[in-house]
């Protein structure tokens, strides 16, 4: 855990706020140096606020903070530019990784590659790539999280060693970290073929199959270390998708 009485000039990004008492909101913020961090943004709601309009989400910031504990003083906050507004299902695919660090991330604890990574990634949601492309990025931050985490992902290698077969079938154990060879028929849950695993290894999605395989199995990992909780990003998706 990294504390300082007083930070300035520090990248960020919003990734959730939230009201206290009548005027202010406490941020989180996904910070470059010092990870997720909690900051008291007093005044933010009244409608005369300097901050009121900076403090959007998917939005690069620089920002400024002081004092110590779990919750600091937000002292200044300013947009740095350059990307669109997300919308549609590029909106959703934020707000899903936004809530992927929420639940994961421990505050106060620095992860500056994947800082990097996850501004990588709202450019790509923000440029509007194909779906296809977009998932192939999805998967590639959701294996980089558990990473970070310490839960990195052996896919090319089984759980013996062996080298992962395109056209062999593999499920993917806990109790072993890794993976491991399963019969076509044996009823296992999260069967997927090699090829899936190797692809995804690589960070290239290819084909329908892969890509189906690879949400569901990453699914699958996520679920495990969210505790089984069901994030809210997933469920207003899906009610979207039945309208």
């Amino acid at each position: 855990m990294i504390q300082r009485s007083r930070v300035d000039a520090q990248p960020a990004y919003v990734l959730h706020t939230y009201t206290f008492r009548e005027t202010s909101l406490i941020v989180e913020l996904f910070s470059r140096d010092f990870g997720r961090m909690a900051l008291l943004a007093r005044g933010a709601r009244r409608p005369r606020s300097a901050i009121r309009g900076v403090l959007m989400a998917f939005q690069p910031l620089e920002v400024g903070w002081a004092g110590k504990g779990e919750v600091v003083t937000l002292m200044r906050a300013e947009w740095q530019g350059g990307l669109p507004l997300l919308a549609g299902e590029a909106l959703f695919c934020g707000y899903y990784l936004n809530e992927l660090l929420m639940h994961l991330l421990p505050r106060e604890d620095p992860h500056e590659r994947l800082f990097v990574r996850y501004a990588d990634m709202l450019a790509i949601l923000a440029a509007g790539p194909p779906g296809t492309e977009r998932e192939s990025a999805l998967r590639s931050f959701e294996k980089a999280l558990l990473g970070e985490l310490g839960y990195g992902l052996t896919l090319d290698h089984d759980s013996e060693g062996q080298p992962v077969r395109p056209e062999h079938h593999y499920t993917y154990r806990m109790e072993v970290a890794g993976t491991v060879r399963v019969a076509p028929d044996s009823g296992a849950n999260g069967v997927v073929i090699g090829q899936t695993l190797l692809e995804l290894a690589a960070d290239r999605l290819s084909g329908p199959r892969t890509r189906n395989e690879a949400k569901l199995l990453m699914r699958t990992l996520l679920a495990h270390y969210l505790a089984g909780e069901e994030l809210d990003s997933r469920k207003m998706f899906k009610e979207l998708q039945e309208l």
